[in-house]
């Protein structure tokens, strides 16, 4: 497959826009630290991709969603791990470490991600795949280190490693409900993880800062946490939860590249890492799984298209090609075609 058509995949470019969204809010929330409390500024954020999703929702009279009962553990799981413990980790290992080398601590959640993926949650990787994926992380690593980072003492460091470790978690528990609305998967999570963060943040003295802050805090959240989620969680449903985490991986290299439209100089490892990062996505956007493979029997909900993988009758007409959603069953179907391990192809190999 070549690079043309992966990017026609419509995992990969969701997945890259997420990153693109998470990445760039990095510089607005350092610029937004100038006059918020830290921890209150992220919930802030948080809160700011709950709100303006579930406004989004009432405008766009979405449907309701009904979460099926079995994955509600896996939901809640996810909002624990990533939305409240790894939030509250990072926050502790911060006040004992330089923020330098936390961000180069940071970049271990996509390693996380992938090996969780790989080894508890059995999905699927080749050479080519794990190849890029060292890149990428490479190139994030690069970019971390040239403002002298310092990781010092253990416990911080151990906070910091926890905190990647819960949203490696809240990844691929994010991946078992990404078949849901993606804008409400986003919304709840942002809310519920908001309201706690905020809660911190009072309990421990903060107050709400100025008009113009609070509503630019909160539209930055809208944006590079509800939107990127939102983003994140499609590409979860088409390209699994190691590559999704590879491709979200090239956020710091957009992050830089708004930095220097803000200002910052062009640096030679910013060079580097964009050259690290384009060899990774390269690799995956390149990458080719094909051989023949069963689906088991199967029955769920989620939006759809008929294709060769949904040939069920309705009792009512329906224009080829159009979206739409309603539960369905998929019948026993062995064939060759190349894909993703999404959640139709979870087989083993």
């Amino acid at each position: 497959m070549n690079w043309k058509e992966g990017l026609r995949q419509p995992g990969i470019p969701a997945a890259l826009g997420a990153a693109l969204l998470f990445g760039a809010g990095t510089p607005l929330a350092k610029w937004l630290l100038d006059a918020v409390n830290p921890w209150l500024l992220a919930g802030l954020l948080y809160l700011g991709s709950g709100v303006g999703l579930s406004l989004y929702r009432w405008l766009s009279h979405a449907p309701a969603v009904r979460l099926p009962r079995n994955e509600v553990p896996w939901f809640a799981g996810a909002i624990l791990s990533g939305g409240i413990i790894g939030p509250v980790l990072l926050m502790f290992g911060l006040t004992g470490m330089p923020a330098s080398g936390a961000s180069l601590l940071l970049n271990a959640e996509s390693v996380f991600t992938a090996l969780l993926a790989w080894f508890a949650f059995k999905e699927n990787f080749d050479r080519r795949i794990a190849l890029g994926m060292l890149a990428i992380v490479a190139g994030a690593v690069v970019l971390s280190v040239p403002s002298g980072a310092r990781i010092s003492g253990l416990w911080p460091s151990l906070a910091i490693l926890g905190a990647c470790f819960a949203w490696g978690v809240d990844n691929n528990l994010t991946r078992r409900v990404s078949l849901t609305d993606a804008t409400w998967i986003a919304s709840v999570k942002g809310l519920v993880s908001g309201i706690v963060n905020l809660g911190l943040a009072f309990s421990l003295g903060a107050s709400m800062p100025a008009l113009p802050n609070l509503a630019g805090a909160m539209m930055v959240g809208l944006l590079a946490y509800g939107v990127s989620l939102a983003l994140f969680v499609v590409g979860l449903r088409h390209l699994g939860t190691a590559r999704t985490g590879a491709y979200f991986s090239v956020a710091p290299f957009f992050g830089a590249l708004l930095a220097v439209l803000m200002g910052e100089p062009i640096t030679m490892p910013l060079l580097m890492a964009g050259a690290l990062m384009a060899l990774g996505t390269w690799l995956h956007l390149t990458e080719r799984h094909e051989h023949r493979h069963v689906h088991e029997p199967m029955e769920h909900s989620h939006e759809h298209v008929h294709d060769e993988h949904h040939l069920h009758a309705h009792d009512y007409p329906v224009t080829p090609g159009t979206k739409h959603s309603h539960r369905h069953r998929h019948e026993p179907l062995i064939h060759t075609h190349p894909h993703f391990p999404d959640t139709h192809h979870r087989h083993g190999h």
